[in-house]
């Protein structure tokens, strides 16, 4: 596994870290069991860096809650990422972020969660805010308590980035990006690079559809994928990169395609962390293995199809 600085926070962390959305049982069900070996292959593989968030799971908090109990022995070894801002949302009643105090009570019900007394990193989860004030004081609130080390953002958007960071506190981000999303090229993997703003990769493998396993006729079971069916409404994005992955067959190996993909987006100057998600044990082992490597520039440029 190779390791590489973390923006400006000091910290050396894996190329390749652990997304937890999966072993909350929005991605189909698995058991506690299966989760907490999932949690544990991936920090034997010398994943260093889990990433969750309030509303992952069901119920909402299923993957903090079973991310916390995984960690028991190692959290002291490893960097916690989690995000608030959509506690509610899903089932109808969103926890309101309109006080300091409700920044506050979201993390603090995090922890709880995630069974540990701080936050490596605590993100806002509205991806589109207009005015983050009341997240940026609520972090520096938990900051003096001792609850938080360093704040950043999930987002897609450079100007919602540069609106959080405006005072340049912010840490890390979080950014949808792969071999068939490649926008942040453009415009946020520079303004990162420039800021020293820590990269964390989500969505590397494009929810899947990067393994090789899928094609344009696929059927998705699982709540997070169902609107790429037939009708859905995100079906047009879905035969979009279709199209790209069928590219992509046709330059890699089918067994290659998971550690090409997650290699590509590790190679950014930015020294970005790719957080893949795991459903089992196996596949945390699989993921990790990408991160022995990064890839060449001449591999780089014929991956852009």
């Amino acid at each position: 596994m190779l390791y590489r600085d973390f923006g400006r926070t000091g910290w050396q962390v894996s190329a390749i870290g652990l997304g937890t959305w999966n072993i909350g049982n929005q991605w189909g069900a698995i058991d506690d069991k299966t989760a907490w070996a999932t949690v544990r292959a991936a920090y034997e593989q010398g994943m260093n860096l889990f990433d969750a968030a309030e509303s992952y799971g069901l119920p909402n908090g299923l993957s903090e809650e079973r991310l916390g109990i995984a960690m028991a022995g190692f959290r002291h070894n490893v960097f916690v990422v989690s995000k608030i801002g959509n506690w509610g949302s899903r089932t109808g009643q969103a926890v309101p972020k309109t006080t300091v105090d409700m920044i506050r009570l979201c993390a603090h019900a995090s922890l709880h969660r995630l069974r540990t007394d701080y936050h490596d990193v605590l993100m806002c989860h509205e991806g589109n805010i207009e005015d983050p004030s009341v997240y940026l004081e609520g972090f520096k609130a938990l900051q003096q308590e001792g609850r938080l080390r360093y704040y950043g953002i999930s987002t897609n958007s450079l100007d919602v980035l540069k609106r959080f960071n405006h005072e340049g506190g912010c840490k890390v981000v979080q950014i949808d990006y792969s071999l068939v999303n490649r926008k942040p090229e453009a415009d946020l993997l520079p303004y990162c690079l420039a800021q020293g703003i820590a990269v964390m990769v989500r969505g590397p493998l494009a929810r899947g559809l990067l393994s090789g396993q899928y094609t344009k006729a696929s059927r998705f079971d699982d709540d997070v994928r169902s609107t790429y069916n037939e009708g859905g409404s995100a079906r047009e994005e879905f035969e979009q990169r279709m199209a790209t992955v069928d590219q992509i067959k046709e330059l890699v190996d089918a067994s290659q395609m998971v550690s090409t993909a997650l290699q590509y987006v590790i190679s950014d100057k930015t020294l970005p962390v790719a957080i893949p998600g795991a459903k089992s044990p196996e596949q945390a082992v699989m993921n990790a293995a990408a991160g022995a490597d990064t890839l060449s520039d001449a591999e780089i440029a014929r991956l852009r199809v």
